[in-house]
């Protein structure tokens, strides 16, 4: 499906937070259709961002802590 999103996680490395951001960007221009959402589906659509992108840092920082 996003085969497009590269991957972030290289080994124990930290990742930079805009490129989580930039992934998490992509995945919900995926999931939803929209590049650019219309006014009326602008909050959604930023929530989603920031929420797939904590979570995703979330996930690479535990990776991270394990292999380190």
């Amino acid at each position: 499906m996003c085969r497009s999103i590269k991957r972030l996680r290289e080994g124990a490395d930290v990742v930079p937070d805009p490129e989580i951001h930039e992934a998490a960007l992509q995945y919900v221009r995926k999931v939803s259709g929209f590049r650019q959402p219309s006014a009326k589906h602008r909050d959604a659509f930023d929530r989603a961002v920031e929420e797939i992108a904590a979570s995703s840092k979330e996930l690479l920082d535990a990776v991270a802590r394990e292999l380190a």
